[in-house]
């Protein structure tokens, strides 16, 4: 009978052990709490709501194991300023043994001080120390009890998490610190390898994939799934196919390996089977944590593709919910409700990516747009003259008919007008909804802001399209593109595509002058990765401007002199005259009669001016270089001459 007593008593025991351990459940809310550090501040919360990533680590400052990986966090803190993590450390041990530790170890984030009663809500008494995750709302992303092992997973999951955050090179760093202490954890090596395929790094990405791929058992299946992603980035599709083929036999339940293959048949236009895939991709059960969401989003682009908006959202909200991080899907989302004109929620899906990642470019670009249009909403005069000026438009339009102009002065330069025609969208199914609208949206600003070029309103490109019931297909064909640019009064219309690959995106550009129908600038361009899509949009921004200046230079006439080295021209703001701008002043070639015939020489060049003032129709400009008489009435030209 005592025997019989003992144990129940060691099994009550261990119950109660293990009831006081269980640590809260993932995609819950915590407790809310206010503690003070030993800083003498008090530490909300319920204030942290906003932040991207709190660790919150409970610890004994005298155990070994909680000295060890609030070391490792905090060396990785200080290692990475920038990585937007923020860890609090939480003990129940008295002030002077606390405040003993941050001494010695230099711990360079907030230690708060809990009576017992924080610890215990948090299930944080009997192991430590015990690491929650946080991420955006405060849900529980991760928890991990323990040293020793659980600080090594403590690490992996950050790693992991910042993989998702896209925070390449923290995850990498990480991952790598795991390495050190154990060469073989398949997790780190696999956040390794995957950051650096992500980087571009595809070279060193193939060789950890290899070396898993090498082993037996689980790690050859990861190392292959990792193949086939590397496969597929070099644009090697039947290796990729029958890598994952060989991943699907050995593991079936592996999701990843099926958004290889739908991503494969995507581009080579099997769209049907690639939706069969991503379908597939849905229902298995095993996936990286940074594969996860990367599944539904491809479904839920298929399924917007076809105008299936209110299915595709729901796939993107389930996409969102297994991933806090994914600022794509919620993006997407957004993308899906503009297509509806439904702005309002649209900017509120935009705001949502943007307080995730306040740097991503598709939700800053897109989420003014939304502002825009809704202010255009709520302005019911500007909609209605806009809404008339449509209306005009498209008559012309259907007539045929530019907008008669009787200019006198054939010299004198118009406003330069551009307007950009959504760009053909090809290849592989992008990660990113919207592309097209972002690029040329962005583009549009920065041609705008340069304040020698004016491009049309989107809002009335966009009404005219729909006045005109003009689809994608009629806007490929060139005469109707011409056409659009004519009534638009656009002195030159960009067009192209994107082509989606999986090293990265392949744009080609085309202006076209609608007076001549000819080409006025080619471009070609290789967009590795959102990392270098601003470069890519500024090198275009020049491009653009220099070939403007170059072939269609802005002229005019010098009023008359203003002072004893300055003078008064004829253009101003209006026709895209900034302060900078160089002009040189021509006079009339000399007239030669040779045999009868008067031939006229090449205008002669005789001085250099430099524009210090503007002002609508009208500039001041300094003289900077004088070679013969500059008076009233000489005929000025746009130079990129350096003087």
């Amino acid at each position: 009978m005592k025997r019989d007593h003992l144990k129940r008593f060691a099994l009550l025991s261990a119950v109660l052990t293990w009831l006081f351990c269980v640590p809260l459940a993932s995609g819950g809310t915590p407790a809310d709490f206010t503690l003070k550090g030993i800083d003498g501040k008090e530490y909300s919360l319920a204030s942290m709501k906003e932040c991207p990533l709190l660790i919150l680590y409970f610890f004994d400052p005298d155990s070994r194991p909680c000295q060890d990986g609030i070391i490792r966090l905090n060396n990785l803190i200080k290692s990475h300023p920038d990585a937007d993590i923020t860890v609090w450390a939480i003990t129940a041990s008295d002030r002077l043994k606390a405040e003993a530790f941050v001494t010695r170890s230099g711990i360079g984030f907030p230690v708060l001080l809990d009576s017992g009663s924080v610890s215990a809500a948090y299930n944080s008494t009997v192991i430590l120390p015990t690491v929650y995750f946080l991420g955006p709302g405060l849900k529980v992303l991760d928890t991990i009890q323990g040293g020793g092992k659980g600080a090594e997973l403590m690490m992996i999951r950050l790693a992991e998490r910042e993989l998702q955050r896209k925070n390449v090179m923290v995850a990498k760093a990480i991952s790598q610190d795991v390495l050190k202490k154990d060469p073989e954890n398949t997790d780190a090596m696999l956040v390794s390898a995957y950051a650096d395929l992500k980087a571009g790094q595809v070279d060193t990405a193939e060789k950890t994939f290899d070396k898993l791929a090498r082993k037996p058992g689980k790690k050859e299946v990861l190392g292959k799934e990792g193949l086939a992603a590397v496969a597929a980035k070099k644009g090697e599709d039947e290796k990729a196919l029958k890598l994952a083929s060989e991943v699907e036999k050995k593991a079936p339940e592996r999701a990843y390996v099926h958004v290889i293959k739908g991503d494969i048949l995507y581009a080579k236009g099997e769209k049907e089977q690639a939706k069969a895939e991503y379908e597939k991709a849905v229902k298995k059960k095993e996936a990286e944590p940074y594969h996860q969401a990367v599944r539904y989003n491809q479904l839920g682009r298929v399924y917007a593709s076809a105008g299936k908006y209110d299915k595709a959202r729901k796939i993107y909200d389930k996409a969102v919910e297994i991933d806090p991080y994914y600022v794509e899907g919620m993006a997407n989302k957004a993308v899906t409700y503009e297509k509806e004109g439904r702005w309002d929620k649209a900017l509120e899906e935009y705001r949502k990516a943007l307080s995730i990642d306040k740097n991503d470019p598709f939700a800053v670009v897109l989420a003014k747009k939304a502002e825009e249009m809704l202010a255009l909403q709520r302005d019911a005069e500007r909609s209605k003259r806009i809404d008339r000026l449509v209306k005009e438009l498209a008559q012309r339009f259907r007539e045929q008919k530019a907008k008669a102009e009787k200019k006198e002065d054939t010299w004198t330069s118009r406003p330069m007008v551009l307007t950009f025609l959504d760009f053909q969208e090809k290849g592989g199914l992008s990660e990113r909804d919207g592309f097209s609208i972002f690029f040329t949206t962005q583009l549009a600003d920065y041609l705008n802001a340069s304040g020698r070029v004016k491009v049309v309103e989107r809002v009335i490109l966009d009404k005219l399209l729909q006045e005109l019931n003009l689809g994608s297909s009629e806007l490929a064909d060139p005469e109707t593109a011409l056409n659009l640019g004519r009534v638009l009064a656009a002195k030159l219309i960009g067009t192209g595509s994107f082509y989606f690959l999986p090293s990265g995106t392949m744009l080609s550009m085309r202006m076209i002058d609608t007076e001549t129908s000819g080409i006025a600038m080619v471009a070609s361009r290789s967009i590795k990765s959102e990392i270098s899509l601003e470069q890519e949009l500024l090198a275009l921004n020049r491009k653009i401007l220099q070939t403007i200046i170059e072939k269609y230079p802005l002229r005019g006439y010098v009023i008359q002199p203003a002072g004893s080295d300055q003078v008064l021209i004829n253009i101003g703001a209006n026709q895209g005259v900034v302060p900078g701008t160089r002009f040189r002043v021509i006079t009339e070639g000399k007239t030669i009669v040779y045999k009868g015939r008067t031939l006229k020489g090449a205008p002669e060049t005789v001085g250099i001016i430099e524009v210090v003032k503007v002002e609508p129709d009208l500039a001041y400009a300094k003289i900077v270089k004088k070679t013969g008489e500059i008076g009233s009435d000489a005929k000025i030209e746009e130079t990129l001459e350096n003087i």
